[in-house]
């Protein structure tokens, strides 16, 4: 699998501020392809038609990436969204700012600023994950296992996605890339070899970071 890439950790969030009385508000959604961007474009542009503009860039693992002005003046909009995108790090992104006029021209240089800040406060809202590639147990064990099954998941790192309760009780959990092993010799010790964790499966995680 390639190495980790960064995405935002959020599927999508949004946030506003106000210059000069013009409100630009920044949304960054994750997504994996174009048409998917195109389609939230294709929304947003619907929703907000009143908007003044709707600016947008974004970036895809391999590395397009694609920005837009959207009648703003050539350089001053899409160019600085992307490159906030850009010094983030991040990918399989898609970062739109919608811009309703209040009446004062605030120049190139504090359109830049403006854009630039939208996309920044947008990214900061949705966080930012790493996706990495984790390693899947279903673990099967006698109740007086649980909580301190829990615990030694969590210090490995990793997270219970679903928990089954019948005669035993079943975990369904991952583990980072590179933990398992010393995980499955802590659990196997931890109940005296009642239970051998097994890998069922890797998989991509977004895990937050920031």
């Amino acid at each position: 699998m390639a190495d980790e890439y960064f995405v935002p950790f959020l599927e999508s969030a949004e946030d506003e501020f106000i210059e000069k009385k013009s409100r630009f508000i920044g949304r960054a959604y994750r997504v994996e392809t174009e048409a998917e961007a195109q389609s939230i474009l294709d929304e947003l542009r619907k929703k907000y038609w009143d908007a003044t503009h709707n600016v947008y860039a974004y970036s895809l693992l391999g590395g397009t990436t694609r920005c837009s002005d959207d009648g703003e003046p050539s350089g001053t909009a899409g160019r600085p969204t992307l490159e906030v995108i850009t010094r983030e790090g991040i990918t399989n992104v898609l970062v739109v700012v919608t811009r309703y006029f209040g009446g004062t021209l605030l120049g190139a240089g504090g359109l830049i600023r403006a854009y630039a800040h939208s996309a920044k406060i947008a990214l900061d809202a949705a966080g930012t994950a790493a996706m990495r590639r984790v390693v899947n147990y279903s673990i099967r064990a006698d109740y007086t296992f649980f909580e301190r099954l829990k615990l030694e998941v969590e210090a490995a790192g990793g997270e219970v996605t679903n928990v089954e309760y019948a005669d035993a009780v079943t975990l369904e959990l991952w583990i980072p890339d590179g933990g398992e092993d010393a995980f499955e010799r802590r659990i196997t010790e931890l109940t005296a070899g009642r239970v051998q964790p097994k890998p069922c499966g890797e998989a991509r995680r977004a895990v937050r970071v920031k």
